[in-house]
């Protein structure tokens, strides 16, 4: 593996009495593709640059293969970055940006000559070898950065929001091509967004940032289908979340199955988990829309754990894949439960449900979660 194993022990990093990144620690593996996502001000870029070395922790340690490396410049530290204005010469066409790295270094004409055209087949370059920056599209600019911090065959490569003034559509298209480049030259990535379906696209773990700190670590199943905070819940994708008090916690198969107290809905309602929960705690329940069915008829389930609900479709929402439906629940509160339906076949007569329906939603005890009560 070409890549190399990255420690951040214990990093806090403070602007006057701003506390970017407090007592963060986390480990990299060698060769991974790393997310650190959060909203804006959470920290990631922050810890980004202390990687790179053009910022400096107030306290604690960075470590490349169990090496301290705070006192290294960072021009000596194995790591390039690619940021997302690319960053590129305009003077220069797309082969002398590239070569820039290696003229630097007097490296030999011929072996520049043979390497500038081994990372311009990487990133599908080679018919604008010669263009300058001005002729190129976001994304082909994009691709010669990648190149130009790839021919010094850094062992890690930094990526600060590289695809956020690209379009979705392209964005989209050249991420599977990073995905492909990682997969090809073996190095440790680190990518930093702010844009959860990115990461959860192409990461093998994620870091969730929130206030300096991070909230969860894990492959982008465990963070989705697991999440340990609520900020966490509510950040990646959508779902359904409430305030709730466990009212009783018994084994269930390789789990703990727990009723809930959810004011909001109006109802008990049943969860599992893997780790009992004390009676009376008070937590968050949550539900993805896409795990909540949607019939006009009551359900019909041998579960004796099985929540359902009656509602109103209060607002339907067509987006061609799916339908989304915003469901107005019966009772005192009314909550509102959003609901995802996927179109699966061709829709002759339109979206099976309209605006004012009377629907039945359903989901077992394994569809929910239960999440600490802290957005922190």
């Amino acid at each position: 593996m070409k890549g190399v194993e990255i420690a951040v022990d214990r990093v806090t990093r403070s602007y006057g009495e701003f506390k970017a990144l407090d007592d963060v620690s986390l480990t990299i593996e060698k060769g991974e593709f790393f997310s650190l996502l959060g909203p804006s001000g959470c920290g990631k870029t922050t810890l980004l640059r202390i990687i790179a070395g053009f910022d400096y922790p107030n306290s604690g340690t960075i470590l490349f293969d169990n090496k301290d490396i705070l006192a290294i410049p960072p021009e000596k530290r194995q790591s390039n970055t690619i940021f997302q204005t690319y960053a590129l010469f305009p003077h220069l066409n797309v082969y002398e940006n590239i070569a820039f790295p290696l003229r630097l270094k007097r490296i030999a004409k011929a072996t520049i000559d043979k390497k500038v055209k081994e990372y311009v087949r990487l990133v599908q370059l080679e018919e604008h070898l010669y263009k300058k920056p001005s002729t190129l599209s976001g994304g082909q600019k994009q691709r010669v950065a990648i190149a130009r911090a790839l021919i010094n065959e850094p062992r890690v490569l930094l990526l600060d929001e590289p695809l956020s003034a690209l379009d979705a559509k392209l964005r989209q298209n050249l991420l599977v091509e990073l995905d492909e480049i990682h997969d090809k030259v073996g190095i440790t990535f680190i990518y930093v967004t702010h844009d959860q379906s990115e990461a959860l696209s192409v990461s093998d773990r994620i870091a969730v940032m929130h206030k300096g700190k991070i909230l969860q670590v894990g492959t982008p199943y465990e963070i989705y289908e697991a999440p340990a905070t609520r900020f966490v819940a509510q950040f990646i994708g959508e779902t359904n979340i409430f305030p709730c008090t466990v009212l009783s916690c018994e084994p269930y198969e390789e789990e703990f199955l727990m009723s809930v107290e959810v004011p909001a809905l109006g109802q008990t309602v049943y969860v599992t988990d893997v780790e009992p929960q004390a009676i009376g705690k008070d937590l968050y329940f949550t539900v993805r829309p896409e795990k909540v069915r949607i019939t006009i008829y009551p359900p019909k389930s041998s579960s004796a754990y099985l929540n359902v609900f009656r509602g109103m479709i209060d607002e339907p929402v067509y987006s061609g894949f799916q339908s989304k439906y915003f469901v107005k629940l019966e009772g005192e509160k009314r909550p509102l439960i959003k609901v995802f339906k996927q179109h699966t076949v061709f829709l002759e007569d339109g979206p099976d449900f309209e605006w004012k329906d009377t629907v039945y939603l359903s989901w077992t005890a394994v569809d929910g979660y239960l999440v600490k009560d802290t957005n922190r």
